[in-house]
């Protein structure tokens, strides 16, 4: 039996056992991270108009965003009334059917425009989604036609096609008090709102993955499983590649909420996915680095969310690669981490703010199989040797759509996460630096973003300004251009009652 299949089986075991009889609540479908209500529920929750359903955890169910909205009194803002009524499921069981059509337009075809790059272009947009809730299931299916992506240089897929498509969303949930199984795809984020999380983000393309998640907000264990797409080594054997990342969260207040989690990347040409590194109650840094000897490559991480004074919330992320507790001579310290702090402004507004580091041999290992990438692209961040400064307003306008200038410093060194693992000297000394290798890239960003939807209409843009300089890491050669994308869809939607 395949290794995931069978976790999935004993997963719905537990959740079987775990649930009541007859079940109190039925289950309730994802908001996406690109549904264009989102950014609109965060700004809501920067400002503290509205609870964190799910802090440091993206995404959350709609069931979960409807029940922070609910708990605001009666006199709440018709942004807050609105997001409720779009949001809140049907009773019983229920379809839906949802599609768009429209068009990208881009500068580069990379999605993230901070490291922009790719051809720029104009190209057509579908989807299709369908969603059926049975009780405590829920099923989801999203298909998207999407030529950008095969001017993407992070897609993972075929370019030798005209019509690209992908699945953005495909999954089944089971959903009870105290327990959910997940098994499918759909992109996620662990961390700081506004970046890519360190041990799992939305930037690469979906992959699929069964997840479990067990608690109350008072204490919750998420865990995700999936496999990696294979790579060839130096002997030209196939390698077969694993993560597996779990995350145990305490919430100490109202206020205060604490997280560690660990992450592993297994590879090797005869490699399985051992029961040993998916298990969420087991240490993964004493099985692996400890116990059997160095048998993957761990990031160990912690979380902290605080609402320190007033509305006023800060954010900490903190990660070490692959962490050595002998000879560290010879190995590099790698690690990352983000900072936040986030807050209302006015009486309508909020700011954000983000820094964010990561060290110049973080996120790869000195086998390059076990480097935290899926077919070269990162699973958490997709960049090494770095750190971000950047400064954000959201704004709502009419209630429906949020508006948001920001300002970014990027400095990028010349360390690539995909980049051999430098040896060590004749002494056994690793002489790299901790952070900035060779000449480093300085980007100034000042853009402006806007998303939301009116009627059938939805739009997604950003669009910006970049002075570059030391481009491409040349000394003294400077930069400046255009960096932008949008994409706006016409849309319809059909619901009804299953009988």
């Amino acid at each position: 039996m395949h290794p995931l299949v069978g976790a999935l089986l004993i997963a719905a075991a537990l959740v079987g056992a775990l649930a009541p009889a007859p079940a109190s609540a039925q289950a309730s479908a994802y908001i996406p991270l690109d549904d264009t209500r989102l950014p609109l529920l965060e700004h809501l929750i920067a400002r503290g108009d509205i609870e964190d359903p799910s802090p440091m955890v993206r995404p959350f169910r709609r069931a979960d965003a409807v029940r922070v909205l609910s708990a605001v009194d009666s006199s709440s803002p018709p942004l807050i009334r609105r997001l409720r009524s779009e949001l809140e499921d049907a009773s019983g069981n229920s379809w839906s059917i949802d599609g768009r059509t429209g068009a990208q337009v881009y500068s580069h075809a990379r999605r993230d425009l901070l490291h922009s790059a790719g051809p720029s272009g104009a190209r057509p947009y579908f989807e299709l989604r369908g969603a059926a809730t049975f009780g405590n299931i829920v099923l989801v299916t999203r298909p998207v036609v999407e030529p950008r992506v095969t001017d993407d240089p992070d897609w993972p897929g075929r370019r030798d096609v005209d019509v690209a498509g992908r699945m953005a969303d495909a999954y089944l949930s089971a959903q009870f008090d105290y327990a959910t199984v997940f098994y499918g795809q759909m992109d996620r984020n662990w961390g700081p709102v506004g970046l890519p999380g360190l041990p799992l983000s939305g930037y690469a393309y979906e992959r699929q993955g069964l997840a479990l998640e067990i608690g109350t907000g008072t204490l919750k264990l998420s865990a995700l499983a999936t496999e990696l797409q294979d790579e060839i080594d130096s002997l030209g054997q196939t390698v077969h590649r694993y993560y597996f990342v779990h995350r145990l969260q305490a919430g100490l207040s109202r206020r205060l909420s604490l997280a560690i989690w660990e992450g592993v990347v297994l590879a090797g040409a005869d490699r399985n996915f051992e029961s040993r590194y998916r298990n969420p109650l087991s240490l993964t840094y004493l099985a692996s680095t400890i116990g059997l000897g160095d048998r993957g490559n761990v990031l160990l991480g912690a979380d902290a969310r605080w609402r320190a004074f007033g509305r006023t919330t800060l954010h900490a992320q903190l990660a070490v690669d692959d962490f050595w507790y002998r000879n560290r001579e010879r190995n590099r310290d790698r690690f990352a981490f983000t900072l936040g702090a986030e807050g209302p402004l006015a009486s309508s507004a909020a700011w954000h703010g983000l820094y964010t580091q990561v060290s110049s041999l973080a996120l790869r290992a000195f086998n390059r199989h076990e480097n935290f990438t899926d077919a070269g692209v990162g699973i958490g961040r997709n960049f090494s040797d770095y750190d971000q400064l950047s400064l954000r307003i959201s704004l709502p306008v009419r209630d429906r759509w949020l508006l948001s200038p920001e300002l970014t410093v990027l400095r990028q060194g010349e360390g690539r996460i995909n980049d051999p693992y430098p040896q060590p000297d004749a002494n056994g000394v690793l002489s790299t630096p901790t952070l900035f290798i060779g000449e480093v890239e300085r980007t100034y960003r000042g853009a402006v973003g806007l998303s939301g939807a009116t009627g059938p209409l939805q739009l997604t843009g950003n669009a910006g300004f970049h002075h570059v300089v030391n481009s491409g890491h040349q000394p003294g050669r400077t930069a400046n251009r255009f960096v932008g994308s949008v994409q706006a869809t016409l849309g319809f939607s059909r619901k009804g009652a299953l009988r």
